[in-house]
């Protein structure tokens, strides 16, 4: 769950622009083609990035969280968005065939281990990633923990935001007949899959807009309109994943196998005013897994680029760098 709005907030804190010294497109099955980028120093600590969403895509300013001389920063779009293809396609997309490709992008890069780094539905999917792949995991960075449970769902898309968004919430629902409004994903999922590619817009820009309306601390609840193809690709991911409830065996399944990664040292940043991932998650899961740190930014919300947060995800990757 996860685009962020104004990212020029966060730039004092990052590191320079730099580009990718490697970018392919790599075959990971069942017709999908994965866009991966390396930058930084080829011969650095590896790091993976996993971007939110599901269906967010990276960005450039996502390279810029790590020392260029200390990391070797590996970025890539999971299967649907971004630059990988097919676009917005939801068919061999789960949880599971992302592990899969993460495991593979590891192995064609010649990786043995790396550090997680992952926000939202990118922390969701990091820490399902080190649970199956706990050897290969040597750090994990959190930022704006989502469990991927049907609780916090209920909370974002059953009324529990919108009590603190009522202009925002009722522009998200008044697309939606009343006699639907008990099951909203269900609701705009039979509109985002309608076959029709204009419904499929609409209702694709209005679930992002919701979302991005709440991203940030300082939003004033508007959001400008999203380029439609990039809203179709975040709104059927994040619809079919959710949907779906993240393709796990069980609710709270996160949680029951943190002992899984009881070893590996970890830390979450999380904002005190995360609209979209309460901080209750991130306690939770911090209080569960004995060798993480819990950095509380106040004055912050759920984005990415809020300034608090940016600065504590640098500080905390200088940290584990050496710096």
């Amino acid at each position: 769950m996860d685009k962020f709005p104004d990212q020029k907030r966060a730039v004092q804190y990052l590191y320079p622009p730099i580009d990718p010294f490697d970018q392919r497109m790599l075959d990971v099955g069942q017709g999908h083609r994965v866009y991966v980028e390396q930058c930084g120093n080829p011969d650095g600590i590896p790091v993976v990035v996993l971007h939110g969403g599901p269906g967010g895509g990276c960005s450039p300013a996502m390279r810029r969280y790590f020392d260029p001389e200390i990391y070797r920063v590996v970025l890539f779009d999971q299967r649907g968005c971004g630059r990988s293809r097919p676009h917005a396609s939801v068919t061999h997309n789960t949880t599971w065939h992302l592990v899969d490709d993460i495991e593979l992008i590891r192995r064609e890069l010649d990786i043995d281990q790396w550090i997680v780094f992952g926000g939202s539905w990118g922390a969701t999917l990091g820490l399902i990633y080190a649970q199956a792949h706990p050897d290969r995991t040597s750090a994990i960075v959190l930022r704006g923990v989502f469990l991927m449970t049907q609780r916090e769902l209920d909370w974002f898309y059953g009324g529990g935001a919108g009590r603190f968004w009522p202009e925002v919430w009722a522009r998200f629902t008044s697309l939606i007949p009343k006699d639907e409004h008990g099951d909203l994903i269900e609701a705009y999922r039979k509109r985002l899959f309608s076959g029709d590619l204009s419904i499929e817009t609409r209702y694709a820009r209005a679930w992002s807009a919701w979302e991005n309306a709440l991203a940030s601390i300082y939003s004033s609840g508007s959001t400008g309109e999203s380029p439609g193809e990039y809203a179709r690709a975040f709104a059927r991911l994040e619809n079919h994943y959710f949907s779906n409830a993240g393709f796990l065996e069980f609710d709270g399944q996160i949680l029951a196998h943190v002992g899984r990664i009881a070893h590996i040292p970890g830390v979450i940043v999380q904002g005190r005013y995360d609209m979209i991932c309460p901080p209750d998650s991130a306690w939770a899961l911090a209080d569960a897994w004995e060798n993480c740190e819990l950095k509380m930014v106040r004055n912050a919300g759920h984005a990415l680029s809020e300034p608090g947060i940016s600065a504590e995800l640098v500080r905390t990757m200088d940290r584990i760098g050496g710096r």
